[in-house]
C-alpha cells in the first residue's frame, strides 16, 4: 500500500521539521514538503510523526504462558503503543532453546502479520544454567540476541563461554543481572554483582553485551564506567524504573522498584546519555498470578505517553533524544532497518497527539494482562495511527 502523510511535524532521532512523507511498496520513498501523490492521504496536521518504537525487552508468554498472553494480544498490545517491532525474551514453556521453538514463534508472527517479532533463543539450554551445546544448533543469521532473562546465568566461567560464542555470531548478550545466591538477602547487592562481573566478562571477550532492565545507581555507574574504559556495553531502563519509587509504590517487579536516589541517578543518567534504549520489561500477569506474587507489569502500551510526560515535558531530554532511545538505538542493536525518517527505511510510523491528556485506563487495554501500577495516571501523547511498512495497523 502506497501511503502519503502530510502536514506532520516529523521527529525522529536527528531531526525536527514540517513536512509530508510519502512511503511506498513498505518503504520510505520521499521525505519534504508539499509532496503529491495518487494514493491513500492522511491529513496529520497539528499531529507529531515519529518512527514506531521498538522494544528490546517483552514477553508475549507464548508458547506455554498464552492464558496471560500470546502473540496475537501481544501484537494487539504493541501497536496499540506505537511499537512495530518487539525483541522477545526465551522464559517460554518451554524455553526457547530450540530451533523448534524459535519457528513456532516467527510463523505465529508471521500469521499475525500485525508487528516484526525477534525472538531470543535461551543462554543455557533450558535455563539450566550449564549447557551452550544447543547454540552451536544456530547459524549466525538465525539469531540476534541470547539471554537467560529472568533468571540469569550464575556460573561466570559458563558465561564466558556463551560470551565467546556469541562474539564469534555477532550475536548481542541480554544480561539479566541477578546474582541468585543474593536474591534473597539484598536485591540490590544482586543486581550490582552480577552487573559487574558482565561487564568485567564483557571487557575480556569483547562480546556485544546489553543490560537489562537496570535499576540501581550502582549498576548504572558501573556501566557508565565499563563504557569508558571502551567495552562493548549497551543498556537499557524501564518507565517503571525512572517513575516509580519505593516510598510511592510498592508494586512487585524484578528487579524492584527502587529508592528515589536511585532514580534520580536513572534520570541524570538518561540526560547524560548514558542510556541507551528504554526497554519495557512488558510482563502480562493474570489477576491471580499477580495475586500470589509474580512479579512483573505490562508496559508496551504505557511506555511512551510515560517516558514523554516524565522525561520530555519535564525538560530532561528533548523528544529526538527520546525517539532515539525508543527507536533508533533498538533497531541498530536488533538489525531492524527502522527507527529513522528517511528514504530506504521500513515505513514503520506513528502518529501522536502530543497536547493531548491521557488518563491510563487498563480495562482498556489490548494486552490480555491489566497488571499495572500505572491505572488512573495522567499523563500526555496519545497514539492516533501506527503504521507498518504503509499499512495502518492500530487507529485510535
Amino acid at each position: 500500500m502506497d501511503l502519503l502523510i502530510k502536514n506532520a511535524n516529523i521527529v525522529d532521532y536527528s531531526h525536527s521539521f514540517y513536512g509530508d512523507i510519502y512511503i511506498k511498496n513498505g518503504k520510505i520513498q520521499e521525505v519534504g514538503r508539499e509532496i503529491s501523490k495518487d494514493c491513500k492521504v492522511i491529513d496529520a496536521k497539528g499531529l507529531t510523526l515519529m518512527p514506531s518504537f521498538i522494544d528490546m525487552h517483552a514477553h508475549f508468554r507464548e508458547p506455554g504462558f498464552t492464558y496471560k498472553e500470546d502473540i496475537e494480544s501481544g501484537s494487539k498490545a504493541a501497536v496499540r503503543g506505537g511499537y512495530t517491532a518487539v525483541n522477545l525474551m526465551a522464559n517460554t514453556r518451554p524455553i526457547c532453546s530450540t530451533k523448534e521453538i524459535l519457528n513456532l514463534v516467527e510463523n505465529r508472527a508471521k500469521e499475525v502479520n500485525l508487528i516484526d517479532i525477534n525472538q531470543c533463543i535461551s543462554v543455557t539450554k533450558n535455563f539450566d544454567g550449564v549447557t551452550l551445546d544447543h547454540l552451536d544448533d544456530f547459524k549466525k543469521e538465525e539469531i540476534v540476541a541470547i539471554s537467560d532473562d529472568g533468571k540469569g546465568v550464575s556460573d561466570a566461567k559458563v558465561m564466558m563461554k556463551a560470551m565467546n560464542k556469541a562474539k564469534e555470531n555477532n550475536w548481542v548478550v541480554i544480561s539479566h543481572a541477578e546474582s541468585k545466591e543474593f536474591s534473597d538477602i539484598d536485591m540490590r547487592l544482586a543486581e550490582n554483582m552480577m552487573t559487574w562481573r558482565d561487564i568485567t566478562l564483557a571487557k575480556v571477550t569483547g562480546c556485544k553485551l546489553h543490560m537489562a532492565h537496570v535499576s540501581t545507581k550502582e549498576a548504572m555507574k558501573y556501566i557508565i564506567e565499563g563504557k569508558c574504559d571502551g567495552v562493548n556495553v549497551t543498556c537499557e531502563v524501564t518507565p517503571h524504573h525512572i517513575v516509580l519509587n519505593n516510598k510511592i509504590s510498592n508494586y512487585r517487579v524484578n528487579p524492584p522498584i527502587r529508592e528515589e536516589e536511585d532514580v534520580n541517578f536513572l534520570i541524570k543518567a538518561i540526560a547524560h546519555g548514558d542510556v541507551d534504549v528504554i526497554g519495557t520489561d512488558h510482563a502480562p500477569h493474570t489477576k491471580e498470578d499477580k495475586e500470589k506474587g509474580a512479579p512483573g507489569l505490562v508496559g508496551i502500551e504505557t511506555a511512551f505517553p510515560i517516558c514523554f510526560t516524565k522525561l520530555v515535558k519535564e525538560n530532561i531530554i528533548t523528544l529526538n533524544k527520546l525517539s532515539k532511545m525508543m527507536s533508533q538505538k533498538p533497531a541498530e542493536l536488533l538489525g531492524f532497518n527502522k527507527g529513522k525518517i528517511c528514504p530506504g527505511y521500513d515505513g514503520d510510523v506513528v502518529l501522536l497527539d502530543l497536547e493531548k491528556e491521557v488518563i491510563i485506563d487498563s480495562s482498556k487495554f489490548e494486552s490480555k494482562g491489566k497488571n499495572t501500577p500505572f491505572d488512573g495516571y495522567k499523563v500526555y501523547g496519545e497514539v492516533v495511527l501506527t503504521v507498518k511498512e504503509g499499512e495502518i495497523v492500530y487507529e485510535g
